[in-house]
């Protein structure tokens, strides 16, 4: 491991953020290619990863993402945190068998839905649950009637997020697709893409593409998105290929010692993200991209909307209208670009209606 510890203005550390994750212009790149560097698109939802791609891509048609779906070059998978991402078929395999082992550890803990699975046999579910997830996808009502069979007592959807979490599997079509909202519905890994996992798949080259797409960075922004032990040894696997830097607060980050830093007097464009994005919460330290004073008092589950490059504000979107919450007072050359980059965003996910956007005073405003 090489460096000189330079120390890095939280400024310097948005900046090259916003490069390496194509969000301080977009670029001439496929659907899959991105998710590729950014090792998947954050899609707990549906829309996400649309919104994601649409302000990383230029010109990015949703289709793409549709036919990756139909031909299983693209998956919907649980991974990183327990949470579901779009990503290449290739790293559902090389990437499951790392998060498989932590996804099994959650379901019987007391902490989990009030301790809803507290007391049954870790192995007797497991066969309850491969038998309900057999060869063939399998939707989510059916799995809600296995398990109220299988477990009268108990709620079925605990029971049927157990099997999800002890099972290495994932979504399938029509869900995910562009617009398409449909109730879930599961396959095992190995029938749906035709290969099993690749349990050889090295943990520091995991780290390694983490850096690449999210550094620099700490061991504990490391852990933070992949909620996977073990950085410091990945980072002594990687040797020479990491040297490490300090931030404005001494803490020590490491990053590829052939990657580049941005200048921090690089204009940042607005863009809106979509809730969940990796951007925004792939580091224990958020100060790159969330204001330190905000932290604390920033909404997770919202989707924000980052002005000079930095979380300024958030949005929602319903019936063609954008409503808009400012964090902070914008000028006006801000706010209109706000504005354009809101009628962008409604063109491309809502073209069939008239948009309107509306910018908000009151946090409550943007739930009524």
């Amino acid at each position: 491991m090489t460096g000189a510890g330079d120390r890095l203005s939280d400024r310097t550390l948005n900046r090259t953020l916003l490069a390496r994750q194509h969000l301080l212009a977009r670029g001439r790149l496929g659907i899959a290619e991105l998710c590729e560097h950014l090792i998947g698109l954050q899609a707990q939802d549906v829309p996400p990863p649309f919104v994601g791609a649409w302000s990383r891509i230029a010109d990015f048609d949703p289709a793409a993402v549709d036919r990756g779906l139909e031909d299983r070059s693209l998956v919907r998978i649980t991974l990183m945190r327990g949470t579901i991402h779009l990503v290449t078929a290739a790293d559902a395999l090389r990437i499951a068998p790392h998060i498989q082992p932590e996804l099994e550890k959650v379901p019987f803990r007391k902490g989990f839905n009030f301790g809803a699975m507290v007391g049954l046999d870790p192995e007797e579910v497991r066969a309850r649950g491969a038998a309900a997830i057999g060869a063939e996808p399998v939707a989510a009502a059916e799995l809600r009637a296995a398990a109220l069979a299988h477990y009268p007592d108990r709620q079925p959807g605990p029971v049927v997020q157990t099997w999800l979490y002890q099972l290495p599997v994932l979504q399938v079509p029509p869900r995910g697709r562009w617009r398409d909202n449909s109730r879930p519905v599961w396959s095992r890994i190995e029938p749906w893409l035709g290969a099993a996992p690749d349990p050889g798949y090295p943990r520091a080259e995991l780290f390694a593409r983490y850096l690449a797409a999210f550094g620099p960075a700490s061991t504990a922004d490391m852990q933070t998105w992949s909620k996977l032990p073990g950085a410091k040894q990945a980072l002594d696997a990687l040797g020479d290929r990491v040297r490490s830097y300090t931030d404005e607060r001494g803490k020590v980050l490491y990053d590829l010692a052939d990657a580049g830093l941005t200048d921090p007097d690089v204009p940042a464009p607005v863009r809106l993200l979509g809730w969940y994005d990796n951007a925004t919460l792939a580091h224990r330290d958020r100060s790159r991209i969330l204001p330190e004073s905000a932290q604390r008092s920033f909404p997770v589950m919202v989707s924000p909307v980052l002005v000079d490059g930095f979380v300024a504000g958030h949005y929602r979107i319903t019936g063609g209208t954008a409503r808009i919450v400012p964090a902070r007072r914008w000028s006006a050359a801000e706010r209109a670009e706000v504005e354009a980059e809101a009628h962008a965003l409604l063109g491309f996910l809502e073209p069939e209606r008239d948009p309107e956007v509306l910018i908000l005073e009151r946090d409550a405003d943007i739930r009524g």
